[in-house]
Order: structure tokens, then sequence, then C-alpha cells
């Protein structure tokens, strides 16, 4: 594993998921500026300085960090055929030891929601944390009405768990939000999703 660890790679179908680097700051705000309404009532407030070259470097560093140390898996969904920024898929809050598990969130820009990217890029990052990575589990959290990514995570085998109570503040406030899990021979029959 340490010998590919810079040039991460997570082919899928149609895109590349990788690390970003300096150069995808135009692309990378330029698509969260043109999807902001339909991003910001899923996610946690954007910071004043959210599209920053200067926030966008930090967020480079950051990812190169947690790769090398192991603690996350920060990736940029990039089209093959033309290179065009998607979106992201994150694996992050990565444990080892008897826990050998990690949390996954995500977005997509607007233009390219509801063509099965995500799904794709969701397959990709589960298969890569539970073959390469050797991880056991896999979880996410969403709001309980956001039933696009509740849709997305029960058709890539994630089953719902629960509520976790006050789990994030989404738009000023602490929001509750379905559990999900992916475990790597999941056994488990259908869950009743509440």
């Amino acid at each position: 594993m340490l010998g590919f660890r810079r040039k991460l790679r997570i082919e899928t179908e149609r895109m590349t998921l990788r690390l970003p680097v300096h150069s995808d700051w135009r692309d990378w705000s330029g698509l969260r500026a043109q999807s902001e309404a339909f991003l910001t009532p899923w996610e946690p407030g954007w910071a004043p300085d959210h599209l920053s070259r200067r926030a966008f470097s930090n967020r480079v560093y950051w990812a190169a960090r947690a790769q090398v140390q192991g603690t996350a898996l920060p990736m940029l969904m990039v089209r093959r055929d033309d290179q065009q920024l998607l979106g992201a898929i994150t694996l992050d809050n990565i444990r080892r030891g008897p826990s050998q598990a990690g949390t996954l969130g995500y977005w997509i820009g607007e233009p390219f929601a509801r063509q099965g990217l995500m799904r794709e890029a969701i397959l990709g990052m589960v298969h890569h944390a539970f073959t390469a990575l050797e991880l056991s589990r896999v979880e996410a959290a969403c709001l309980p009405e956001n039933l696009a990514s509740r849709g997305v995570l029960e058709k890539t085998g994630f089953k719902y768990e629960g509520v976790a109570q006050s789990y994030l503040q989404i738009a000023g406030r602490w929001r509750n939000h379905v559990l999900y899990a992916n475990l790597r021979g999941d056994r488990r029959g259908r869950t009743g999703v509440g």
C-alpha cells in the first residue's frame, strides 16, 4: 500500500477518483458556486472564505496529509472522457484496530445529479475500502428528508441502522441524521427504514 499512496486513483466505469491538486481550484470553486443552492440544504454551513483559493489550498494539503497518515481519502470525482469535475467523495475518520471502519461523505454538482454518478463513485470507494484498505465497515449519515442520498446509499448496499440525535449542524441548527452502514461480507437481510 505504501508504494502507491501518492498516485492513488480509483477507477470506475466513467470516472477517476483522485486526490485534489492545487490546479483544481477553479473547477472546484466554480462547481461549488454553481451548485450552492442545491448543496447548502444538506451540508454544514460554508465559511465566508469557503470558495477561496487559500481555503482550497488548505484542503489540498489536508487531503495529502490525511491520505499519507491513513486517516482519510478525500477524492475528487473526475469524468474520464473530458476531465470534468463532477463532485467529491471522502472516506474519513478511518479507524484501525478492532474497529476497521470509516465514514463516507460525498457531494455532486447539480448539473451531474441523477445520472448514476454518485452511485458509481460510492461503489468504487466502498470496494476500495473493503479490498485495498481491508476495512470491515463503512458508515454514512444524512438528513432524514434527503431522499436522494438515502436512495443512493440503499442502492449501493448500505442498510439503515438508526437515528443520531443532533448529529451535525446544518444551516445553523443541530440536526438529527439517519445512519447507514455497509459491512464487508454483510449477511444482514433488508432492514426496516425509519
